[in-house]
């Protein structure tokens, strides 16, 4: 699934400040990569799709794991 660079940038950067500041361990969402408002659906609606859908992730992984599926593509 296509995921735009500036989605794809701000999962690595979000996984970077969590794992620095919280450990290897840490858990995420797809919407801790969201403000708590919904002000771009359809920004969400990808990072979702790419979450449940292409990947079929549990609602809470590890930050280095999502990291790494981001990264590779």
């Amino acid at each position: 699934m296509f995921m735009r660079e500036s989605l794809r940038n701000k999962i690595i950067e979000i996984c970077d400040k969590k794992i620095a500041s919280k450990g290897d361990n840490v858990g995420l969402s797809f919407y801790a990569f969201f403000a708590n408002k919904n002000d771009d659906p359809e920004l969400l609606m990808e990072a979702a799709e790419w979450w449940i859908r292409t990947h079929q992730l549990d609602y809470f992984e590890k930050a280095v794991k999502i990291k790494q599926l981001v990264q590779v593509g």
